[in-house]
Order: structure tokens, then sequence, then C-alpha cells
């Protein structure tokens, strides 16, 4: 652009793939709406003038944005109010947002959550959006090869250092997403097929929260359960869990609960831990399953 052409419509043209970009690097639909506009913002007033992409252009200012705010939220070393997970019980968050989630796959954005500022831009522009090393350089402040070691650090994060899956993988995922699709559509007879007629749930007292856990048994009472639970599985995604294939929900990158599975050699589900203990949530290894 040697013209010095610049517009609003010029800009919404690109407002889609920043808005992708915003949301994988803040894992938070209204912050990310924010990022983008504040780049409007910036951009306007610098002026296009001599930019001859300006789609990276505005990638990068986007990226100075979205570092400043993943930095102001370390030091802060607390969730911003709007960021926050929804409610266990209810899963009550944007229909549009859950739906992105789904699409960028839950268990990513909690494996970028958990990465620093750097390395998550690192990863995120290069390696999600194809942004070169020396363009991202000066953007953090470092050399190419620091930036490249930035994103190799967390690339072995998102693939998750765990032990491989047990069993068979792809059986068991196959249950685990088909469990997750009947739970959302509400299809009872579906989820009673997926259990053992003796499966056993066992729940944390934090998930409800109650005051002791809560234990349900045969394949009936499960269903009924997690039919109670479609509200909360509009943002629950398929993942690894410490190298098992389970569920995970995460509202903005932050796990709220988790769903570990047992199995029976014909594949049947025979037991179901749900997890939203903070400490044991915090430690667990959580990482995208492989496509």
């Amino acid at each position: 652009m040697g013209d010095g052409t610049w517009s609003a419509e010029l800009f919404e043209e690109h407002r889609a793939q920043l808005r992708a970009v915003a949301y994988r690097m803040l894992g938070s639909l209204s912050e990310a709406d924010d990022a983008v506009q504040e780049t409007w913002l910036r951009a306007d007033r610098a002026g296009a003038d001599g930019v001859e992409n300006i789609a990276a252009w505005l990638t990068t200012i986007l990226g100075r944005v979205c570092l400043n705010l993943l930095r102001a939220r370390d030091r802060r070393r607390e969730d911003p109010l709007e960021s926050r997970p929804a409610d266990p019980v209810t899963g009550a968050v944007p229909e549009d947002e859950a739906v992105l989630a789904d699409s960028v796959g839950v268990a990513l954005l909690v494996v970028l959550d958990r990465l620093a500022p750097a390395e998550r831009l690192a990863f995120v522009l290069h390696d999600l959006f194809a942004v070169p090393f020396d363009k991202l350089a000066p953007l953090l402040e470092r050399s190419p090869a620091a930036v490249r070691q930035l994103a190799s650090r967390a690339r072995r994060r998102v693939r998750g250092d765990g032990p491989p899956p047990e069993g068979d993988p792809l059986r068991r995922r196959r249950a685990v997403e088909a469990f997750l699709a009947a739970t959302r559509g509400g299809d009872f007879d579906a989820l009673v097929g997926l259990l053992h007629p003796d499966v056993v749930l066992h729940a944390d007292r934090f998930v409800v929260p109650t005051p002791e856990p809560i234990t349900a048994r045969g394949a009936d009472t499960v269903a009924r359960g997690a039919m109670a639970a479609t509200g909360r599985a509009r943002f629950t995604g398929p993942a690894l869990l410490d190298g098992s294939v389970g569920l995970v929900m995460a509202p903005h990158g932050r796990p709220a609960l988790v769903l570990a599975f047992t199995f029976a050699a014909d594949g049947l589900i025979t037991g179901i831990e749900v997890v939203a203990d903070r400490e044991r949530l915090a430690a667990l290894e959580i990482a995208p399953l492989e496509d």
C-alpha cells in the first residue's frame, strides 16, 4: 500500500483473521474483540503510508496489544473478571464463544493458557499463522534464533510430554467423543449404549458443589446425570489427561472440571471420575489429541 489509502472498510477485510489470532492468543472472546478494536485505533492513528503487506502489519500491531494484555495478566496473577471460568454446573458461556472454542480445540486453549506470554505469542503467530521468526523477533525484543527456541519449547508443551495413550486410543477417543456428542444432543439412548451396565461415576465435592463427593451407579442413572449436564458440555472437548483420553471443560482455556474414563475390553465405559478440585486440575497434564 504505497498510496496511503486507509479506511475502516479495509480494516474490516482483515477483522475475521485478526479476531482468530487474538482469540488464540487470549482465550477470551471479549478480550479478543477488545484487542482487535485497540488494533484498529492504533492502526488508524499510525496510518498505512508505505505499508506493503497490510495483513502482516495489522497482525504485528495486534501481537503487541495481545502481548501487553498477557503480561499484565501475569503481573496481576489473577484472571480477568470476564475471563473467569463459567459455573461448573451450568457451563454458562456465550454460545458463539463455545462454538469458537470447539473449532479451535478446548484442550489446545488449556495448553496455550499455561504458556508464558512470549511462548504463547511465538507459538500462535508462527505455528498457527505462519508469521516468520524474523518478523516476531522485534516484537519480542529477541533474536530470531531465540524466538525459534520459544516456539519450539511451546510446541513441546502443546504436544505433551506424558506417556503414550493407554489401551486402544482410537477406540477410546471415539467412545469419549460419542459420549460428548450424546450429552450435547440430549440423546439418552445413545449414552446408555456407550456405558457398561455396572458403570460407576464418582464426582468430587467441588463439581456441584456438595458437602460430600457423589457416587452414581448403573447405566441409566449415570446417563440421566449426563443429561442434566447438557449445558456444561457446551464448553467441553476431548483431551489427553495424564496420557488417557478424557474430556475437559475449560471456559476461556481455564479448566473448570475434567472427566476421566475407564473402559472394559469391549470398549464400553466402566467408570467416570469427574474432578473439579483446583489443586488436582492444576497438577494434571492436559494435552490436545493428535488429529
